[in-house]
């Protein structure tokens, strides 16, 4: 249950939030585009991050790229 502990968990790295042009999703209610957000964790597909809401949600990479 290691999903219970993210939150307080310290960021691998940080990614900047490219769109919010979801296909099937409501991504732009809980995303900004432009705004940087920590990686709390990560799988091949999905980026886990504390949203604008203020909890831990994953969303495909393809919203995202690393920051510099």
């Amino acid at each position: 249950m290691n999903h219970l502990s993210w939150k307080n968990k310290k960021a691998n790295k940080k990614v900047v939030c490219l769109h919010t042009n979801a296909k099937k999703y409501m991504v732009n209610n809980v995303l900004t585009p432009g705004q940087t957000y920590d990686v709390l964790n990560e799988t091949e597909e999905y980026y886990f991050i504390i949203d604008n809401s203020g909890k831990v949600g994953g969303f495909y990479k393809e919203y995202f790229e690393e920051a510099k």
